[in-house]
């Protein structure tokens, strides 16, 4: 499977030597990565991932991704799947990016991107979730074009759900 891009991101899926060195913290000089990168987020991600990987096989395309930058191929966080469609169709996403990336819409134009290609892939419902008070998140969501869809003590609940089961082609944002 290859790069989805976007206006300025390049999503690369992940491999499992990749997650690898993002737990160890070691890139092994052909991963360029921006500094503050990988945060405890993106390590705690990759590690979801390799035990997605021991225990059912590679989740591609619906795994995880690291989020570049175009304009220097750094990256600069990552997005993705928190495991398998259920029997609806339906995924789960995380996203994060190193601080000095938030505040420019990456992380909004990362997950529009990733939504778009979950829509083609067939997904029929995509689900996120943020805490009360991390605003910053549930404003990426609510501007990737999910809406929120309940909540509890702990965190507000987002998602996007497509009916028509027409599937949208372009991957650009």
């Amino acid at each position: 499977m290859g790069d989805l891009v976007t206006a300025r991101l390049v999503l690369h899926p992940m491999t499992v030597s990749e997650a690898e060195r993002v737990v160890a913290g070691e890139s092994d000089g052909s991963a360029r990565w921006a500094p503050g990168y990988p945060t405890d987020g993106d390590v705690f991600a990759a590690r979801r991932f390799l035990g997605t990987c021991a225990n059912t096989g590679d989740p591609q395309p619906f795994g995880n991704y690291e989020i570049r930058r175009r304009e220097d191929g750094l990256a600069i966080g990552g997005l993705g799947f928190h495991g398998p469609a259920d029997e609806n169709g339906s995924l789960t996403i995380g996203y994060g990016l190193i601080p000095s990336a938030r505040g420019r819409g990456y992380a909004s134009e990362a997950l529009r991107g990733l939504l778009l290609f979950a829509r083609a892939g067939g997904i029929t419902c995509v689900k996120g979730d943020a805490d009360h008070d991390n605003l910053a998140s549930q404003h990426v969501m609510t501007a990737a074009g999910m809406r929120a869809a309940g909540q509890d003590e702990r965190v507000r609940y987002f998602e996007t759900a497509w009916t028509d089961r027409t599937t949208n082609t372009d991957r650009r944002s």
